[in-house]
This record gives C-alpha cells, sequence and structure tokens, in this order.
C-alpha cells in the first residue's frame, strides 16, 4: 500500500468520549491501553482521512479550509454506527457536533502553532480520526466505552507519480453483501496491504494493487473492476471519456472522486459511470485504447498509473496497460488534480458539488 512522505505530526491528539460527549486534548504521543477488544479482536476499528488547507488571513489569523467536510464526516457516522449494536446507535454522533469537536480541537493553543507553520509553508494537512474502546476488557462483544481519537499531520507526498500496480484476481477486498466495502474500516485494508504484497511479488516495482467484485467462483473476464487497494479508480479513454465505477457495498464513496469529476465535466470531458469488466479492460488495454488508469483518493488526489499489470487467476501475467502521456486526456486529468488541490488554496471556483468550507481559528 502506497505510503505517505515528509510526515510531520501535531504535538496534540484528540480524546472524544462518545457515552459522555467529552472531550480531551492529549499529548500527540498517548498509547491506547492493550488491553481492548479493539486490540485483540479488530471490534471498533473505523477511520477517515481528511484533507485540508491552512491560509493566513488579511488580520494574520489562521483559517482551515475543507471540501466537502459533511461529506466525509456522514461517511465516518456511518462507520461508527456499523461498529456499534442496535442498542448503543443513539452513541452515533452528528456531522454537527463532529465539526465542533474538531474545531475544539484546532483551536488548542499548541494545534493553532502546528497550524500557522502550515499556512506559513503552503502544507498539505491531513486529519485522521479513528475509533477505538477506551475499556480494558478483551470480551469479543460491541465496544463499552467508545472513543474518536484523533491526529493530525502535515506531509509532503503520498503515491505520487510515477507508480504502477497488479490486477490481482485472487484476493477480494470486501464482501458486499457484508455492506463493509462502502465504509473505511480496519478489516478492509489488511486485505489492502496483502494485496499489495502480493502485487509486488508478480512486479516489483509495484506500487498498489487492483481488485476485482467479490464474485471469483464467475468467469474471470465477466468480473467487474472494483477499486485499488486504498483508493478508486477513474479509467481514461483514448475517445476522451472518462469510466467511473458505480457506488456499491465494494465500493468506497470517496469525496475525492465527486469532486474531480466535476471538475472533468466542468472541462467538457464525459465521465460515464458504468461498470467495467476485466475482460472489457483486457480488450481495450491490447488495443491501447486505455489513455490511463487513475488512483483517486483524499490523500494523494489522483496519480495516473504508468504501468497496470494484468494477471489470471493463477498470478500469471496476461497482458499489461501502459499510460500514454502524450493524449489530450492525460494531460487534462493531471490538470483536475491541481484544480482539486487549488480549490482548497482558494486559487480556483469550487465546481457544483464542491463545497470549501472555512474555519477561523484564534489569532
Amino acid at each position: 500500500m502506497a505510503g505517505f512522505e515528509g510526515t510531520k505530526w501535531a504535538a496534540k491528539q484528540l480524546k472524544f468520549l462518545l457515552k459522555d460527549d467529552s472531550v480531551d486534548i492529549l499529548p500527540g504521543n498517548s498509547r491506547v491501553p492493550a488491553v481492548s477488544r479493539s486490540i485483540h479482536y479488530g471490534l471498533f476499528l473505523a477511520f477517515e482521512g481528511i484533507r485540508f488547507y491552512c491560509i493566513r488571513n488579511s488580520d494574520g489569523g489562521i483559517e482551515v479550509n475543507f471540501l466537502n467536510l459533511d461529506k466525509n464526516l456522514k461517511r465516518l457516522c456511518r462507520s461508527i454506527s456499523f461498529n456499534l449494536s442496535a442498542g448503543q446507535q443513539h452513541l452515533v454522533p452528528t456531522v454537527e457536533r463532529l465539526e465542533e469537536v474538531f474545531m475544539e480541537y484546532f483551536h488548542d493553543p499548541q494545534m493553532i502553532g502546528f497550524l500557522s507553520q502550515m499556512a506559513d509553508s503552503d502544507a498539505q494537512g491531513y486529519l485522521r480520526p479513528f475509533t477505538f474502546d477506551e475499556a480494558e476488557s478483551i470480551g469479543v462483544t460491541f465496544p463499552e466505552n467508545p472513543s474518536i481519537r484523533a491526529v493530525v499531520c502535515r506531509y509532503d507526498r503520498y503515491l505520487g507519480e510515477p507508480f504502477s500496480g497488479v490486477v490481482i484476481p485472487t484476493m477480494v477486498r470486501a464482501i458486499g453483501i457484508n455492506g463493509t466495502g462502502c465504509l473505511k474500516l480496519g478489516i478492509n485494508y489488511l486485505m489492502s496491504v496483502k494485496a499489495v504484497d502480493r502485487a509486488r511479488q508478480i512486479y516489483p516495482a509495484a506500487g498498489s494493487a487492483l481488485f476485482l467484485d467479490d464474485r471469483p467462483h464467475e468467469p474471470l473476464d465477466s468480473r467487474n473492476v472494483s477499486e485499488w487497494d486504498s483508493s478508486c479508480c477513474l479509467i481514461g479513454l483514448r475517445d476522451n471519456t472518462v469510466i467511473k465505477i458505480p457506488e456499491s457495498n465494494l465500493i468506497l464513496p470517496s469525496v475525492t472522486i465527486q469532486g474531480i469529476c466535476a471538475i472533468l465535466g466542468q472541462k467538457g470531458v464525459t465521465v460515464d459511470e458504468r461498470d467495467f469488466a476485466y475482460g472489457e479492460m483486457r480488450e481495450r488495454a491490447a488495443a491501447d485504447d486505455i489513455v490511463a488508469i487513475c488512483s483517486i483518493g483524499t490523500a494523494g488526489i489522483l496519480n495516473r498509473a504508468e504501468k497496470l499489470v494484468l494477471t489470471d487467476n493463477d498470478g500469471r501475467v496476461i497482458g499489461e496497460q501502459k499510460a500514454d502521456p502524450e493524449h489530450e486526456l492525460y494531460g487534462v486529468l493531471g490538470e483536475c488534480r491541481t484544480y482539486y488541490w487549488d480549490i482548497y488554496r482558494e486559487k480556483e471556483q469550487a465546481p457544483d458539488g464542491v463545497a470549501l468550507q472555512k474555519f477561523r481559528l484564534n489569532p
């Protein structure tokens, strides 16, 4: 799985107890109890990744900019809900309450100092909330004392270009009937790490793995592309159209991909939301009809794979797709990444469906 580069962490951590609705700001290196059902059984492990940008206003104060923050928070609430029992659903916070909690965290004096440095260095910011059971118990039950912890970092790069990937048909990231593929749960990401490890056994330079759907009993060519190990997928074709995989219980509803597709539409590119079978991918790759297969996600925004290795159920290489950097659409996709980041920086206007949300912090 792709990693962050140039990461620097803030000195404070958030602790938000859901039962008593209390907030505590802890040292950044605070640990979680080793004796917890969250650790031992992987229960109540959900998380989010939320990109942000800090800007210094005319008064010298700091403003924190988000894009479609409500969608990230709604997705976090859905993941929390999945990890709680029917009788605990009242503990799921509202989006409005989460906004208040995170801004209380950002207003801590040491956090303001960290965010001020970010504003002065034009850095990328990443808010990472995650759930945890604070109770010191290893029982195989729902969490007794559920909490949200959160940390903040700045970073230089995530995944980046050029990168290469491998299709891994023999592994399934999530099972649709369980309704887990559309949530950011820890149980999905172990499979992601294992898939990248498998990809590197086939092609050592691989930085990512591409999954197919959860129908391994079906003929290989009839199975549909789902998503990358830790990001969603867009396919750019030579006729200047882009294919977006439809959302389902297997697909994480990416906040970033919605913005990228809005920008593509603004640039006159047709986005075709439909299933994309592996057989079609193989045929189009052989005909040199694919300009680029893109990884779309919060941290990296958009990265174009220079090479995708196609394999069969036995791990044998049966083809490959190489990007065409000379094609017009390849350049447009790169422009969309820059445009999307520039909305955070207030250098571009947000298209329809993308909301820039600003929070002012104390000077």
